[in-house]
């Protein structure tokens, strides 16, 4: 309350007197109407009364007052003190910012190298001004550390118009103080807080918290199949002193599970200490086969479940953690948070398993699949190439023998498809809607009760040809060949993802001779399958392995022409001019990486060159992987191409994408062209500079 306002109360009171002498003067002149004598003396009473209440009101009142402002005067000094004494860091802030006024404390620890009037952000520059409360009445809670010291910043904005109350006056001579000194109509009050022992106490409650961890040796029965009887329980024993050192060293306890198959539990805090230094135990276990094995080298997968709530589900995202880095080919780590997912390693190639176990049992849960469905849908990834074609007709032609009709989707059809897909228009063999885009598609599917859907040539939902009938069917398969990310299929009856393996067609080949004797290929679909796997292979160039070409002799026996395939996906005359356009333009970053822009704007299927043009790269001397750029419907494709020397998988999944370990690719939107070529570049120079790649 202002002063000018106690003033007038206190006038007020010490006016009183004298208003109450009103009513002694009307006793008096009634005292007069009952007797003279009485009213006389009356008269007399109230004239004193009247010189002692003029009295009090003329002296006392100044008195008074001086008494009243001296207790407020004091009484200012004092909470003035208190303020500036606290044990808790105060400032004020004007409407810019503006520092106005600090207590003692908030100068020691933040001010006290600057001036009278400072920002708030000269003090703390973690306090950002676009946080500050925007309404009167609203708070802003922020927390930052400093000097190894943590605190809570709870920050209230407040109004000058209802701070002042009272006359007037008083108002608007304090607006106008507000005015000279910089303050516009709202004040913002900082209190600080020091956390540090409760985030001390949190970080010791997180350090100690137990995490689950899955290792499987990627290789074991490979690896050992060529190892002498001796040799062997010397190479077993070396694994298990690596894996039991590299646990110990982390305090870690550690139990096997079975042959190839560990489960460790680990503090919370040892796990920063693994990632600081990337699981040398990934590249220690690779050590193991010198002077005992060269022929394979022995690689691990570690899944780990961290930072859930209970130990059961720590266990299950560890489960899936691991189910993912053996989907992605194996040799890394894999971290499963309930907020992100974290990758480290997988810089081997995939080692092929010799062993078609796994091949035969899919089958046959495939097979099982098909015949308790009523009808299939067959859908690939999107602008599906030749290899989702082929190995979509290679399930095609496994439902179709069981008796169940199926449908393949072709949304967004290239022209590299066009030599293909033209060969089944008026084929009285098939029927004429054997290919169906989106709309259509949906419309097959209808209400999705007993519909299966097969998903090929890809393991991420949002990459399919057409992601809304995921959703409307009852059961889905999926058969991949490429890396599975952190996205995946949630509810799929059966997923069948082999990194190792060539190209899908080369799966789905496999599958065919599993299916059983009643399933017979067609020379049509011989020949897109094989397409499928000259395709991913790039001639059998990348990576191919002995299952490879047996998948190759079984559709060779199944009528598919080398020749006959070769001629259908010649190169156009002006598509060999933008590829070789694309080799003038192209820039070797670092010495070792190929980065060249493809533009193809007036060919429907840029993409497809693209990916040509990247494989063509490869056979460049010193180059260890190859990125083609290429502007298409608002977006820029990166097709990604290595031989054994880098993951490009790894460079892909930081710009947004992911695939295989020497083949994948990735899509960026809103960026030209020149600036996702800077972007390809910044990621390889980041992961130069961490060790990613030498």
């Amino acid at each position: 309350m202002n002063t000018e306002k106690m003033k007038g109360v206190l006038t007020s009171y010490l006016r009183w007197p004298l208003i109450l002498g009103i009513l002694l003067i009307i006793m008096n002149i009634h005292a007069y109407t009952i007797d003279e004598t009485v009213g006389l003396y009356t008269t007399v009473y109230v004239g004193v009364y009247f010189i002692f209440a003029l009295l009090l009101f003329l002296v006392k009142r100044r008195t008074v007052l001086r008494d009243l402002v001296t207790y407020a005067m004091r009484f200012h000094v004092a909470t003035k003190k208190i303020a500036s004494e606290f044990e808790m860091p105060m400032c004020i802030l004007d409407s810019n910012f503006i520092s106005i006024w600090d207590n003692d404390l908030f100068r020691k620890k933040f001010a006290a190298e600057l001036g009278r009037r400072f920002g708030i952000t000269e003090a703390i520059p973690a306090i950002d001004t676009k946080s500050m409360p925007k309404d009167d009445g609203e708070t802003a809670d922020i927390h930052f550390h400093m000097n190894d010291t943590y605190y809570h910043a709870f920050i209230r904005r407040l109004h000058i118009d209802h701070t002042l109350e009272g006359d007037k006056k008083v108002e608007k001579e304090l607006k106008r103080r507000a005015h000279h000194i910089g303050i516009s109509g709202q004040l913002f009050v900082l209190y600080l807080f020091d956390e540090t022992d409760l985030v001390r106490v949190m970080q010791e409650n997180s350090d100690q918290r137990l995490d689950i961890g899955l290792l499987y040796i990627d290789n074991y029965e490979e690896s050992l199949d060529s190892v002498d009887d001796v040799r062997r329980s010397l190479l077993i024993a070396l694994v298990d002193r690596k894996i039991n050192k590299y646990m110990l060293q982390h305090d870690a306890i550690v139990r096997k599970l079975e042959k190839d198959k560990y489960i460790f539990i680990l503090q919370h805090k040892y796990l920063a200490h693994m990632q600081a230094e990337k699981f040398s135990i990934l590249e220690d276990i690779k050590s193991v086969n010198s002077g005992v094995a060269e022929e394979t080298n022995i690689t691990i997968s570690i899944g780990i479940g961290s930072q859930i709530e209970t130990y059961r589900k720590r266990q299950e995202y560890a489960r899936s953690a691991i189910d993912l880095a053996l989907g992605r080919g194996g040799d890394q780590v894999v971290i499963k948070t309930k907020d992100n997912t974290l990758y480290y390693g997988g810089k081997s190639i995939e080692q092929e398993k010799n062993t078609r176990v796994k091949a035969r049992v899919k089958a046959h849960a495939l097979r099982d699949s098909i015949e308790v469905a009523d009808r299939l849908i067959i859908m690939g990834h999107n602008m599906p190439d030749v290899d989702a074609i082929g190995s979509a007709l290679g399930i095609y032609r496994i439902a179709t023998d069981l008796g169940k009709p199926a449908r393949i989707v072709v949304d967004s059809m290239t022209s590299a498809l066009e030599p293909l897909l033209n060969l089944f228009k008026g084929n009285k063999d098939y029927p004429s809607d054997l290919f169906l885009n989106a709309g259509q598609a949906a419309e097959y599917v209808g209400n999705g009760v007993g519909v299966l859907l097969v998903v090929v040539d890809v393991n991420r939902p949002s990459y399919t040809d057409a992601p809304s009938l995921i959703d409307k069917v009852t059961s889905t398969v999926v058969i991949d060949h490429h890396r599975q990310t952190g996205e995946v299929f949630e509810h799929a009856t059966l997923s069948y993802v082999e990194p190792f393996a060539s190209s899908a067609s080369e799966m789905v080949a496999e599958i065919i001779q599993y299916s059983g004797d009643e399933i017979k290929l067609r020379t049509l679909e011989a020949d897109a399958l094989y397409s499928g796997i000259l395709l991913d292979t790039n001639n059998f160039m990348n990576k191919p392995g002995v299952r490879t070409f047996e998948a190759v002799a079984f559709l060779r026996r199944c009528g598919a022409e080398m020749i006959r395939i070769r001629k259908m996906f010649r190169t156009d005359l002006e598509e060999y001019k933008v590829q070789a356009e694309a080799v003038r333009n192209m820039n070797l970053f670092m010495d070792a990486y190929a980065i060249a822009p493809c533009r193809a704007d007036n060919f429907p299927d840029p993409t497809i060159i693209g990916s040509k043009i990247a494989n063509s790269f490869l056979d460049i001397q010193g180059v260890k992987a190859s990125f083609v750029l290429t502007e298409y419907n608002g977006k820029i494709f990166i097709s990604a191409r290595s031989i054994d020397e880098l993951n490009v998988q790894l460079v892909c999944e930081k710009l947004g994408g992911g695939g295989h370990i020497n083949m994948a690719g990735a899509q960026l939107t809103g960026i030209s062209l020149d600036d996702a070529i800077q972007r390809v570049k910044d990621v390889l120079t980041t992961m130069r500079k961490e060790g990613d790649i030498d």
